[in-house]
């Protein structure tokens, strides 16, 4: 895979910057990777990776084994169903009543938008809305796989479901309802699945203690979904759907017999936070490219933008990251500015005015809240340029 200084530097020479694009070479190489590390398991897409209609039709494309959208809005859903997908899972509860309407409306020409819940009120909720537009809402129940470890929270805050009796009583309550239905089960084990096994921000013994950790989660995580699928069904409650994993927990989900399908979004990209795990390797599709507009000393050339700074914890992992030229590296005293960046560059290469910093963002696709357009790169030039959500003009959160 060509993925060099001077391959980039001559696509991009004449295009105004800052600029994001994706690698369509690398990308379809990553595609079949995580399509062999899911084996056969479907594949559900996480759109928030992702961000682009069109990067999304593309993946679509590639396999049968793509089946559905993971969405982080209702709104999100809607959009896309307007857009021609289907058998979309809106991956995080829903409350007010305009966001809930919304897929409504889509449900009621024929779109399947899947709503989570994991309360009663919740469904109560969903219910009371799909009866004021005369529809029935399919919904997933998301169910709780963070552990605990001496007293240490292994984990995401999410659902309070964690038994199958606590899982029982929410489809019960479903049950009771006339405008809403039990689809599906999920699961987001993010300990393993988004938490990467020697991260450049914690210490040896931090990284260490992480993947022992992971280990003794997998187990338990197992177990549960199991536990709790197996007395869902027991009870007569048909389940269209049990989904799980992410790009971290690919192969380790695919194991589970329970489990039908996976979730996959930052492994399509692969930004620089996917760098760190020790059981796959996917190679960094998307970036975005800088230019330097100043040389304030021998070895540092200022760029204009690239303050392009990632969500969760503070810390330096959720910085952008120079990619090329290799050995290139931010300024620990400044970092990546909103208008500036300085970089670091000590190589053989001889760098000037004008010439480009290849970038890549931490996380995946917040990386296309800030550009309208993805430059989209094959065979050593540029073949489309593409719009993101924000250049349709859509903000979902």
């Amino acid at each position: 895979m060509n993925q060099n200084y001077e391959y980039y530097k001559e696509i991009f020479q004449d295009v105004p910057k800052p600029l994001a694009y994706v690698d369509l070479d690398v990308l379809e190489q990553n595609i079949r990777d995580i399509i062999s590390r899911a084996r056969d398991k479907n594949i559900r897409i996480a759109s928030k990776s992702i961000r682009c209609v069109s990067i999304l039709q593309k993946i679509f494309s590639a396999s049968s084994q793509f089946q559905g959208v993971m969405c982080y809005t209702a709104k999100e859903a809607a959009f896309l169903g307007s857009r021609g997908f289907d058998d979309l899972l809106v991956a995080y509860p829903v409350w007010h009543h305009d966001e809930v309407a919304a897929a409504c409306r889509e449900i009621e020409k024929g779109k399947r938008i899947i709503l989570m819940v994991d309360c009663k009120e919740h469904v109560t909720r969903v219910n009371d809305i799909a009866t004021q537009n005369d529809i029935e809402v399919p919904l997933c129940l998301d169910i709780d796989m963070s552990t605990k470890h001496l007293g240490i929270h292994f984990g995401v805050r999410r659902s309070s479901v964690r038994t199958p009796r606590k899982a029982l009583e929410l489809c019960q309550h479903v049950d009771q309802l006339p405008n809403v239905y039990l689809d599906g089960v999920m699961g987001y084990e993010a300990q393993i699945a988004g938490l990467p096994d020697k991260s450049p921000a914690n210490s040896f013994l931090i990284n260490f203690l992480i993947r022992k950790l992971k280990k003794k989660s997998r187990r338990i995580v197992r177990s549960r979904r199991a536990d709790i699928v197996n007395a869902i069904k027991n009870e007569g409650f048909a389940l269209r759907f049990v989904n799980g994993g992410g790009t971290g927990s690919v192969e380790l989900t695919s194991e589970e017999d329970v489990v039908t399908e996976v979730t996959v979004g930052s492994g399509f990209y692969s930004p620089a936070l996917f760098d760190y795990y020790d059981n796959f390797k996917h190679l960094p599709a998307a970036g975005f490219v800088l230019e330097i507009t100043r040389h304030p000393e021998k070895h540092i050339f200022t760029c204009h933008g690239g303050g392009y700074v990632a969500s969760g914890s503070a810390g330096i992992d959720k910085l952008p990251q120079p990619f090329l030229p290799e050995g290139a590296r931010l300024d620990p005293n400044e970092g990546a500015g909103e208008v500036q960046t300085p970089i670091i560059y000590r190589g053989g290469l001889t760098l000037k005015i004008g010439d480009p910093i290849i970038m890549r963002h931490a996380k995946a696709g917040e990386l296309c809240e800030h550009f309208n357009e993805l430059y989209l790169v094959k065979e050593g030039k540029i073949v489309d340029v593409v719009k993101t959500y924000r250049g349709e003009g859509q903000r979902f959160l």
